[in-house]
């Protein structure tokens, strides 16, 4: 993409371009739907929500997390697929209540969107790959883990030298 927007927040952190999308687990209760908000600037997982049900009110609620941990920051572009939890009129508008941009991928792009995927690959490969869950407390629980105490603290990723999204972010501020 072209045109990156970088917004500078009170504790001198700056957001990138923002992705969402929805993975799914497998519990022997049925699926459980995953939907999160990832910081390009820092790959931090911002927010998240999980779900029995994929609807507009899982992303909602991501999107609701992801402006509280940032501050409800404006003039931030969100980007998402073009699924219709993203293009309903609730989420579009607490897009405009809290000045944001909305970016869709382009139809049959699946590039568009290569940051979240990446992720969602991540997830499944280091948390639920091989795993078995009776229940969906116990793959929320699971998943909360990995993405509070693991991903965000300690996974290291190349795109930002080799530092977890959380000492990026401190290292940026600095």
């Amino acid at each position: 993409m072209s045109g990156d927007v970088h917004v500078q927040f009170s504790e001198g952190l700056r957001v990138k371009f923002p992705w969402s999308t929805q993975p799914y687990v497998w519990t022997e209760e049925g699926w459980l739907y995953l939907a999160v908000v990832l910081d390009l600037f820092s790959r931090m997982v911002v927010g998240y929500a999980m779900s029995h049900r994929i609807d507009r009110a899982l992303v909602i609620a991501a999107l609701r997390m992801a402006l509280f941990r940032r501050k409800f920051p404006r003039g931030v572009i969100v980007h998402s697929d073009r699924g219709s939890q993203y293009c309903c009129a609730d989420y579009q508008a607490l897009l405009n209540e809290h000045g944001l941009i909305c970016s869709m991928s382009k139809r049959g792009d699946c590039y568009d969107n290569a940051a979240m995927e990446s992720w969602n690959h991540s997830y499944k490969v280091e948390t639920i790959h091989g795993e078995r869950f009776a229940t969906r407390w116990h793959a929320e629980k699971t998943t909360a883990e990995y993405i509070d105490f693991y991903y965000n603290v300690k996974r290291r990723h190349s795109t930002i030298g080799m530092r977890s999204p959380q000492a990026y972010e401190w290292a940026t501020a600095a």
